[in-house]
Formats: C-alpha cells, sequence, structure tokens
C-alpha cells in the first residue's frame, strides 16, 4: 500500500495578505520571506509527511494496492471529498475501471472507506493491481480550511519570521497556542 500525490493543491490556506497582517508587515520589502514562511508551515502540517496527517487544501492523491481487500478500501489522508477513479489490472494484465455504482464513499469520519456494493473484482497478482484516485482536504480555497488551522499556520509564520535563526538551546518544538489549535485536527490511525 502506497499512497502518491497526483496534483497539489492549487492554493495554500492562507494569503500573503493575512501573514503581513499577522506579523504586523506593511511594507514588500518581506514578502518573498513571507511566501516561503507560509510554505513551510503548510508542510510541516500538510499530508502524510505533515504534523497533522491530513491533507489541507484540496489535492489529488492516489493510493496503490497489490490486491482488492476483502471488505473495504481504507484511505487514512483525508478529509476525502470524492474518489476520481479506481483501476485495477484484471487476471489477464489489462487495466480496468470500476464502475461508480459499484461502491459507496464512507467519508463521514476522518478515515474514508470505499465499500463495495458487491464483491471486489479478481485482479492480476503484481505490485500496485489496484489504483484508487481520490481528492482529499478541506476545499479548494482557504476559507473552506478551518479557522483554527488557519491560524496554527498564521502563528507559525510570525514565530518563524521574528525568529528567524536556529537557537543553541533545546526549544520547544511547538508554540504551545499552536499544538492547542491543532489537537482537534491531528489524524489518529485506525
Amino acid at each position: 500500500m502506497g499512497y502518491r500525490l497526483i496534483t497539489p493543491p492549487a492554493a495554500f490556506p492562507v494569503t500573503l495578505a493575512e501573514a503581513k497582517a499577522q506579523c504586523r508587515v506593511d511594507h514588500a520589502d518581506d514578502d518573498a520571506i513571507l511566501n516561503r514562511l507560509i510554505a513551510a508551515a503548510t508542510s510541516y502540517l500538510d499530508a502524510r509527511a505533515g504534523v497533522l496527517g491530513r491533507c489541507i487544501v484540496s489535492q489529488t492523491w492516489e493510493l496503490t494496492l497489490d490486491a482488492f481487500p476483502p471488505d473495504e478500501i481504507q484511505i487514512d489522508l483525508g478529509p476525502v471529498q470524492s474518489i476520481v477513479d479506481v483501476n485495477y489490472d484484471d487476471p489477464s494484465g489489462a487495466a480496468q475501471s470500476l464502475v461508480v455504482t459499484s461502491y459507496i464513499l464512507d467519508n463521514a469520519s476522518p478515515t474514508a472507506w470505499i465499500v463495495p456494493q458487491d464483491d471486489w473484482p479478481a485482479t492480476i497478482e503484481a505490485v500496485n493491481a489496484v489504483r484508487v484516485r481520490f481528492i482529499s482536504g478541506y476545499g479548494g480555497t482557504s476559507s473552506a480550511v478551518p479557522d483554527a488551522i488557519r491560524h496554527a499556520i498564521l502563528m507559525l509564520v510570525s514565530h518563524w519570521y521574528e525568529n528567524r535563526e536556529a537557537v543553541g538551546q533545546p526549544q520547544i518544538e511547538l508554540p504551545m497556542a499552536v499544538t492547542a489549535l491543532l489537537a482537534p485536527y491531528r489524524a489518529i490511525p485506525v
């Protein structure tokens, strides 16, 4: 099982104007720095490698499996908005696509499930024989992202803007307020 990013987010969860307001910056001299900090804060939180373990702004991913599972397909990179397609290699090795009506997306919780309406079809015994493309994230614009996540990103940007150098003594990994804001949104493995 593996995840691969197909289409990255088209926008960041916060805008440069919001970051400038948070940092009390009223000039364009540091726009490049602030844009890098927005990107760094987003990367720190977003997707599989991020602290949240979930997607923030809409992005397309592909989950690969060596075969269909006995029951449901679990997608733990939420929040899953929709399934783009489910493709598989049949026993002869020919690429096939499942009809949308042959499965149901259960995305009522952070972990989404693709539930077959009947039995899954047979696949070839090969690596990555099943490929599920899906769109995950809170939405395509920054306004769709929960305010707590957006504010945490702005706090990180502001903190890093004011503290641009590494320090010689141990530091708290994240400011406590950021950790508190993000706690309800962290993905917990099932």
